[in-house]
């Protein structure tokens, strides 16, 4: 089958990579001629470099790359099996692709957007046929993170979920399954993880530094929500932040945050301008963390508590199964552990008195407990059997 991209950047050319990889034809599209050649010289650079580890062997570099043709037009795609857009999240720019790749590409071909968070329904409606659109969504950077995630529309049909289900699994991705709802999976359930952060911060209780530290050194994770969202780029980051806010019809638990807001109109964007909630210019010092153990007990349950009750929440909406929510967090985003088998460990009466506990603090809605919980706690029941 031969796989047509759109969008030479990182996420673009990683799927590129990882179709060439797997013996594909390849046709790497990018209105962009600089961004084009960029993405030649990453793969050859990248592949050498796997030959050099010795994960490929001599020639086999030259090979994958012989594979791709890199082009800016569309009139390539007429003989595609498979369409993966991964251009800018903008609806209308990406209506008005899939409304032209539906003149050129043939009828049995299907068209993926890589989108984080946009629905697929509505990039669908864009054609005629929208029962060939679904959401193949990967994650950055493509050819090492193993999850992705499979969004099927209310109009996909269903042969075509599971023709580009079983195609990513031969790639040796790792695939969950999501409804069309604003971040899927992973955008969705990952949000408190830089939102209750930040307002921790917010609220003067600890430096992002301890905040980070707490995370890392007590909870696990690979990535302090501060150094993650710098890492990102903030611009990128509060994005999906304000998108799934919007999306949610304003719900308060996805609410974005000033401080994050401000950084982004100052130009401090993270790593990639040198300032963030760090500063990573030349001879700056990092700040180090105030390792009391019990405020980073105390800061890593409450942002893992307000994980675990999205997570319980996506449950409970049937956004995915127990399993794929779990396995999408470990897989998508690294996470040490899944967050409902996070739930059974502490105790999900725990959770719902904690969570009512924030909530009668504040009187947000913010802190709301999922139903599930609720339910569960008053039944005595766990995620992966009895309690």
């Amino acid at each position: 089958m031969k796989i047509g991209i759109i969008g030479a950047g990182a996420m673009g050319s990683g799927i590129a990579q990882i179709a060439a990889q797997n013996g594909h034809r390849v046709v790497l599209c990018d209105n962009s001629r600089t961004a084009i050649e960029k993405a030649r010289q990453g793969h050859e650079k990248i592949l050498a470099r796997l030959v050099e580890k010795g994960r490929l062997k001599t020639g086999q570099d030259r090979e994958i790359v012989n594979r791709i043709d890199y082009t800016s037009s569309l009139n390539h795609f007429d003989d595609c099996g498979l369409i993966i857009e991964a251009i800018i999240e903008n609806l209308e720019i990406k209506k008005e692709l899939f409304k032209n790749l539906s003149e050129i590409a043939p009828d049995d071909c299907i068209l993926a957007s890589n989108t984080s968070s946009l629905s697929i329904a509505s990039i669908g409606s864009a054609i005629e046929d929208a029962g060939r659109v679904i959401g193949i969504h990967f994650f950055n950077p493509a050819p090492l993170m193993p999850l992705v995630e499979i969004i099927p529309a209310v109009s996909t049909n269903a042969e075509i979920v599971e023709q580009a289900r079983e195609l990513i699994d031969s790639w040796g991705k790792v695939t969950v399954l999501a409804k069309d709802t604003p971040g899927f999976i992973v955008n969705r359930v990952a949000r408190p993880f830089y939102g209750e952060a930040v307002r921790i911060y917010e609220e003067g209780l600890a430096e992002p530094a301890t905040i980070d530290w707490a995370m890392t050194e007590l909870g696990g994770f690979r990535m302090g929500p501060f150094t993650l969202m710098d890492f990102i780029g903030h611009d990128v980051n509060y994005a999906v932040t304000e998108s799934v806010f919007k999306e949610f019809y304003y719900d308060p638990r996805y609410k974005p945050n000033f401080t994050q807001k401000r950084m982004v109109e100052a130009g401090w964007l993270g790593r990639k301008t040198g300032r963030g909630f760090y500063d990573y210019r030349e001879g700056a010092e990092k700040p180090g963390p105030d390792r009391d153990r019990e405020l980073g007990e105390n800061i890593l349950w409450r942002i893992l508590v307000m994980l675990i009750n999205e997570a319980a929440d996506a449950l409970y909406l049937n956004i995915a199964s127990r399993d794929d929510i779990d396995l999408a967090m470990t897989k998508g985003v690294n996470y040490p552990k899944g967050l409902l088998k996070w739930a059974d460990e502490n105790g999900i009466t725990h959770c719902v008195e904690t969570l009512d506990r924030l909530h009668n603090e504040y009187l947000e809605d913010r802190y709301r407990c999922s139903p599930l919980l609720r339910k569960m706690s008053r039944e005595g029941k766990s995620f992966y059997g009895e309690q």
